[in-house]
């Protein structure tokens, strides 16, 4: 019954039961690949999309030639159409034998009960659990007896910045709180020159910014069964958010069609003080832009808005715990072949090989552990350890996708060059009543 009562929050708890029922069970028995094909889910990378058709190739030569079997990979392009695929295959008990998900995403999974659950027996097909960054593992589960999610990439957050313009503008070191950030973003705009990049339009990025202030404020968004959106901390994370474009005109007007590889591309011609909200896999384009050799990470800042230090029941959440987990689907009749699959991609060479392509930190032990001598990625370091899980509730994905409307819905009062509190308020309103209203069927 409680996984039946958790599986509402995706919808059709008794329809999920029965299609687990009628399609679940049966399995490849660990034997031969020949003619089979693994289904797997994963997301589209917009950043560099031919890179990663020439990665899927190459990953699934790899595996038919260990297996015998096809990899066939299936894309999804936003956090909505992540959580319809996770739905629509729950419900009829069937679909993709692997899913690659956002570590956010990774407690609705679990809510379902429609993975498997990672025994010695599972962790050991793949290598041991001690092949993981121990930090990676913040996340694949309620606890440690009770974990779905194989830990694949890591993402901690970061913002990069242009070290010529910060020194030309008379900034010794990147900003440490909100509103130092805001104060030098000022100074950093004239003429062409902004002093932030954005990705307003972003279907990943915009409820980051206000998860992480919140936090630093003391109000972690979710109190058990109790959402806390419609909170002050909340409201002035967002006035701070739009006010960078609409109030204090230190971001390119432009932005706010953005998606984070615009972004990454407007900071890269040079004329951008800080890029915000990015990760190492920014890094590649950036080195062959007119930055490349100006610029460098640093941590995001941890002070809320509105204070010059952090309150006392305040988060250092430098970071979500972010990333990609891997989940086998229970109702898989390719277990095994699934599993192998994850090892493959899991294993030390591939990881460092997708570091390579994509930027994407290791979750492999020892492949994280050859990068350590790289400068770059200190900032980057630092950020994973002061990085915070974000609640682990089924509701999560809807309580994610309410903050992320809040900023779609501002999208065309931004385009006009301002936006009210009031319109903030009733936009915030309505994710309250949203998210609370997942919480209450997740119970």
């Amino acid at each position: 019954m409680r996984k039946m009562r958790a599986a509402t929050a995706l919808a059709g708890a008794t329809v999920l039961a029965v299609a687990l029922t009628a399609c679940g069970g049966g399995d490849d028995g660990g034997g031969d690949g020949e003619g089979k094909t693994l289904n797997v889910l994963i997301g589209a990378n917009t950043q560099y999309p031919e890179e990663f058709q020439a990665w899927q190739k190459d990953i699934s030569a790899k595996f038919k030639a260990q297996t015998g079997a096809e990899v066939k990979f299936e894309t999804f392009a936003s956090a909505n159409d992540e959580l319809t695929k996770i739905q629509t295959s729950v419900v009829a008990g069937s679909g993709p034998d692997v899913y690659a998900v956002g570590t956010t995403f990774t407690p609705t999974a679990y809510s379902t009960g429609a993975f498997v659950k990672l025994g010695d027996e599972q962790w050991q097909k793949i290598g041991g659990k001690d092949k993981f960054n121990p930090a990676t593992l913040g996340i694949s589960g309620p606890d440690e007896q009770n974990q779905v999610g194989i830990p694949w990439v890591s993402r901690p957050f970061v913002m990069a910045y242009n070290t010529d313009l910060l020194k030309a503008a008379g900034i010794e070191k990147p900003a440490t709180t909100w509103d130092e950030l805001t104060q030098q973003a000022k100074q950093l705009t004239k003429g062409d020159q902004y002093g932030l990049a954005i990705a307003y339009k972003d279907n990943f990025d915009p409820w980051k910014f206000v998860w992480g202030m919140a936090a630093q404020a003391g109000n972690p968004l979710v109190d058990g069964k109790t959402a806390r959106l419609q909170d002050p901390t909340v409201q002035k994370a967002y006035e701070t958010y739009f006010g960078w474009l609409a109030k204090d005109k230190v971001v390119d007007p432009a932005a706010v069609g953005w998606t984070n590889p615009q972004a990454v591309a407007a900071f890269a011609k040079g004329k951008t003080g800080y890029f915000m909200l990015t990760t190492t896999t920014a890094a590649n384009s950036l080195n062959q832009g007119a930055v490349k050799g100006k610029w460098k990470f640093a941590l995001l800042p941890t002070v809320p808005p509105g204070a010059t230090s952090r309150p006392a029941n305040g988060v250092e959440a430098a970071s979500i715990l972010s990333g990609d987990n891997l989940l086998v689907a229970d109702y898989s009749k390719n277990k095994d072949l699934a599993f192998e699959y994850v090892k493959l991609v899991t294993d030390q060479d591939v990881q460092l090989d997708y570091y390579k392509k994509f930027g994407n930190l290791p979750a492999n032990a020892a492949a994280l552990q050859s990068l350590a001598s790289d400068p770059t990625l200190g900032p980057v370091t630092e950020a994973a350890k002061k990085s915070v899980a974000t609640p682990f509730t089924g509701a999560w994905s809807d309580i994610q996708l309410a903050l992320t409307n809040v900023a779609v819905q501002s999208l065309p009062d931004l385009a006009k060059g301002s936006i009210s509190t009031q319109q903030i308020d009733a936009r915030v309103a309505d994710a309250q009543k949203a998210a609370q209203s997942a919480l209450d069927r997740a119970k």
